[in-house]
């Protein structure tokens, strides 16, 4: 587990209010963070999400390379896209064989009509809408895939809610989570699918998936001290959820893919 200074401090203003641009920087300041607590994505939303025949896939936002790696196969090229050079280093430690690139979903340094499939996972939230796109659209080949995926906590669950309340988050399960995210033309229509699946921590490691929140690496550090004391105070009060040790956190993973006309 890393030590609570491990943690880089970027918006340490009091009464300040971070943009969307903070929290996108955040991630520069706590990858390895980011790469030891965020849980990967059940292998059948993997395989749903993306067509079984694409031999060229391109990952966008793909961070420290946790849906990155999932993309890999025997018969299939993978590029990773992402706007942190502190993110894609850890990325090219941990996963073999990936090409990496500095870029945006609405700057992709890829020729037109190139991959077979675009991914974004837990990223296309950050994405112009209208720009975005139509730079998907630009590099897929006709008839390519278009996939977003997120994992949510499942707060349905009474002991998740209260995680997610004294985290500060509202990040948890949503039946509509595309609604706030909306994909525009030329891509219509779509399918969709959920995968429920847990999550198997420790109790320091509920606290350093904390830590790799964009929304928590933004506050000042008495506003992270709070959130993280809030934390402790929820599992102690459910000490049955960590009877042998390991805390078993819910997941919804919501997966929706669409097909370039």
């Amino acid at each position: 587990m890393l030590a609570r200074q491990d943690v880089t401090v970027v918006n340490d203003t009091p009464n300040s209010q971070p943009s969307k641009n903070d929290h996108a920087r955040s991630f520069d300041a706590a990858a390895h963070v980011y790469e030891e607590s965020r849980p990967g994505y059940p292998a059948d939303a993997v395989d749903w999400l993306v067509p079984a025949d694409a031999r060229r896939v391109l990952d966008v936002g793909a961070g420290t390379g946790k849906f990155t790696r999932m993309l890999q196969g025997e018969d299939r090229e993978v590029i990773a896209v992402d706007p942190s050079p502190q993110m894609l280093e850890v990325l090219r430690d941990k996963v073999q064989g990936v090409e990496t690139l500095l870029g945006t979903a609405e700057r992709l340094p890829l020729p037109d009509e190139s991959v077979d499939a675009v991914t974004f996972a837990q990223a296309w939230h950050w994405v112009e809408p209208g720009r975005g796109e139509r730079e998907v659209a630009r590099v897929l080949k006709p008839g390519g895939t278009l996939g977003l995926i997120w994992n949510s906590r499942d707060d349905r669950v009474d002991w998740v809610r209260e995680l997610g309340e004294a985290m500060g988050s509202n990040d948890g399960y949503s039946p509509s989570a595309l609604a706030e995210h909306p994909v525009g033309a030329p891509f219509e229509g779509g399918e969709s699918a959920e995968f429920g699946w847990v999550q198997r921590l420790s109790r320091p490691g509920i606290l350093t998936l904390v830590r790799s929140r964009s929304y928590f690496l933004v506050k000042n550090a008495d506003g992270q001290a709070e959130t993280l004391r809030r934390v402790e105070a929820v599992l102690d009060r459910h000490p049955e959820i960590a009877a042998a040790g390991v805390i078993e956190l819910p997941y919804v993973t919501q997966a929706y893919r669409f097909r370039r006309g």
